[in-house]
């Protein structure tokens, strides 16, 4: 998420925060204490409110420049975090294990609804976007996943990845490795055609704009084998949204989302919300999102629809 062509690198994060806490409120952040109860508005971490995100979007991003300095501001930001679970968590390191838990038994029912036979047997490859220090990768994908190639705008965190992902530090067996570490910003990456089974996105989606937003996930969608889906796990604003004035990331509304989503030619499989995270913090939902249409007969597995409509292009 930085200025055209820059290879620096941005992380993954829990969202915005009003009140910062010393250097870490990164990936984990405390909720706003006023915030408005208007789906169309939002406020930034200082308390102004905005009529809605037009407005928000024209004074931040407004023109080519504002929009250099947004994606620059928020990877500096980063580069400012230590490489640590701490550090990419926002001092709640603690949240890991009810993070992975929760991540884990969503994915689970997740191949075991849309893969034949769970993924077992099969070669399956993910990609982990805004990978940081490859939390998500070591403790989760790669134990699911064959190969898991992870995206990271953030340099000094890449490298603490790599470290993290050596094969010597992994107890998984050979058939399972981090193939890939690409230092490279959301909006500027576009995936191998069919490479991925799922593209996992957990806490970096609020640093894009909305129309990089949209086009992230229209490139993206060329990247997923038939019959994959994406994962976006993010922190969810009441109503709204809220603007992270520090290191320049939106936190969203579920309706906020549900817009995007259509823009983007995505449907919601299923979603489920995070449990055992401190109340101070923001809530957290999953969402499970395909390029196809299901319905359910009775009580069997979801099938594809026969006739969906037209996908937006």
């Amino acid at each position: 998420m930085l200025e055209a062509r820059s290879n620096l690198c941005w992380n993954s994060c829990l969202v915005a925060n009003n009140q910062h806490q010393a250097h870490g409120s990164c990936r984990v952040r405390v909720k706003p204490r006023n915030q408005i109860k208007m789906e169309i508005g939002g406020l930034d971490s200082n308390g102004r409110q905005f009529k809605n995100a037009d407005e928000m979007w024209r004074e931040e991003v407004g023109d080519s420049q504002k929009k250099v300095d947004w994606y620059r501001n928020g990877v500096g930001y980063w580069q400012g975090v230590e490489a640590s679970m701490d550090g990419v968590l926002g001092g709640y390191g603690h949240v890991n294990e009810p993070d992975i838990k929760a991540s884990e038994a969503f994915l689970n029912n997740l191949l075991t609804d849309l893969f034949p036979n769970a993924g077992r047997n099969q070669h399956l490859v993910a990609l982990d976007c805004g990978s940081g220090i490859g939390r998500v990768t070591k403790n989760l994908l790669i134990r699911y996943f064959n190969e898991v190639d992870l995206l990271e705008p953030v340099s000094h965190f890449l490298d603490a990845a790599r470290e993290n992902l050596a094969p010597e530090n992994l107890l998984v067996s050979e058939e399972h490795k981090a193939a890939n570490f690409y230092c490279t910003p959301l909006q500027e990456f576009t995936p191998d055609t069919g490479r991925y089974d799922v593209i996992w996105i957990q806490w970096c989606i609020g640093h894009l704009a909305d129309d990089d937003f949209v086009s992230f996930f229209k490139r993206a969608k060329a990247g997923l084998k038939p019959g994959g889906f994406f994962v976006l796990k993010e922190n969810l604003a009441r109503s709204g949204f809220v603007l992270d004035n520090e290191d320049k990331s939106l936190t969203r509304s579920d309706m906020y989302f549900k817009e995007l989503f259509t823009r983007c030619g995505l449907n919601i499989y299923k979603f489920k919300d995070q449990k055992g995270f401190p109340n101070e913090l923001f809530p957290v939902r999953m969402y499970a999102l395909t390029t196809d249409t299901w319905k359910r007969v009775g009580t069997s597995r979801p099938k594809r629809h026969a006739n969906r409509p037209g996908l937006i292009k």
